[in-house]
């Protein structure tokens, strides 16, 4: 390892220091990079205000209870100086939307296919922020404090990852790259360093509306502006009642998420797969699942079958009442019998939906 040289000045040890830790993120399966300041951002504090103020959160009571912390980095930790931004890519290399009319299968949002993606992002920003603490000192840049984050904290993740050039938060809310479409995973390394900034993402929309138009609960209101209590992704994997009776049967056969705002993203098509972690690979048996199966899955069986998934966060009671929507909405009288085992089941919840499929299926 290269000795500290006191007679570098910081600023450029501080440079050559950013560089270095961006070679090393590369190595660790991260295919974006950038820096952004931790200083408070008025308008992303403003805007996230809106938001919860409009209810628009929905039952997440979570993004306003700790809405002091998420507001601005320094309000989670007064001592942070720098975000480090971090992307990894789950680009699918087939078409998200291929089973919209398989009445029979069930559809899984593309990141919740492979592994945990919780699991994967956070190893490789503990190692790198190992390797900060480390390297630091010795590269003449002085003692680094850290702390790594990746979707349950209390961190504006989106428009973070905008300041910090990654990509921009398009009209579906989501971070838009050039170089990654939709499909990033993020996570971010809190630092007490004054790491040089990056240059922002700028909006590049421009007139597009498809994610607008392919939404099919109409949850954006407007451009930039999600209606969390319509998203399908919400009502699907937050939402832990009876789903909206005029929401059903927007719902169609996704069964977890909704990759649909995602999917028709006209930036997708840069999206190069090669960039795509062995992890994130879709499993088998999670690509085009059959709904008959999955209806009969106990709670052993739901375990079992999404072992180091994403999707085993929300239980069996949940997800087999998505499946009973899907069922309804299916058309298909080969799923009665399934759906009528369910009709007096123990969960007052799938009990309903399963009460609901009956109805839908019998007209």
């Amino acid at each position: 390892m290269p000795p500290s040289d006191s007679s570098v000045p910081v600023d450029s040890a501080l440079g050559t220091f950013s560089k270095a830790l961006e070679a090393e993120a590369r190595v660790l399966g991260f295919c974006a990079f950038g820096v952004a300041s931790a200083t408070t951002d008025d308008s992303r504090g403003a805007a996230l205000d809106a938001w919860l103020a409009a209810g628009m959160h929905g039952t997440m009571e979570w993004m306003e209870g700790r809405a002091d912390h998420r507001r601005s980095p320094q309000g989670l930790w007064p001592e942070v100086r720098s975000v480090i931004a971090l992307g990894m890519s789950y680009a699918p290399a087939g078409d998200p939307l291929r089973l919209e009319d398989e009445a029979a299968i069930g559809r899984i949002s593309t990141y919740a296919q492979g592994g945990d993606y919780h699991d994967t992002v956070k190893k490789a920003l503990k190692h790198l922020a190992r390797w900060i603490v480390d390297q630091a000192p010795r590269r003449g840049v002085g003692e680094a404090g850290v702390k790594v984050f990746t979707d349950t904290a209390p961190v504006m993740e989106k428009p973070l990852g905008q300041a910090a050039g990654l990509g921009w938060q398009g009209k579906h809310t989501n971070l838009v790259s050039r170089e990654h479409g939709s499909w990033l995973f993020l996570g971010e390394i809190y630092t007490t360093l004054e790491l040089p900034p990056s240059t922002p993402s700028r909006d590049s929309c421009g007139s597009c509306r498809a994610c607008q138009d392919v939404c099919p609960t109409n949850a954006f209101p407007a451009p930039y502006r999600l209606d969390a209590r319509r998203c399908v992704s919400y009502l699907t994997i937050e939402h832990k009642g009876p789903v909206p009776d005029d929401l059903r049967a927007g719902l169609g056969n996704r069964i977890y998420g909704c990759d649909d705002c995602l999917a028709v993203c006209p930036w997708n098509k840069f999206a190069e797969t090669a960039h795509t972690m062995r992890a994130f690979l879709p499993r088998a048996e999670l690509t085009a699942p059959r709904l008959d199966e999955l209806l009969a899955l106990d709670d052993a069986g739901f375990r079992a079958l999404f072992s180091g998934s994403p999707l085993k966060r929300i239980g069996r009671d949940r997800f087999v009442r998505n499946c009973l929507y899907a069922a309804g909405n299916s058309g298909l009288a080969t799923l009665l019998a399934p759906v009528q085992a369910l009709v007096d089941d123990p969960d007052p919840v799938v009990a309903e939906a399963a009460r609901w499929a009956l109805v839908k299926l019998n007209r």
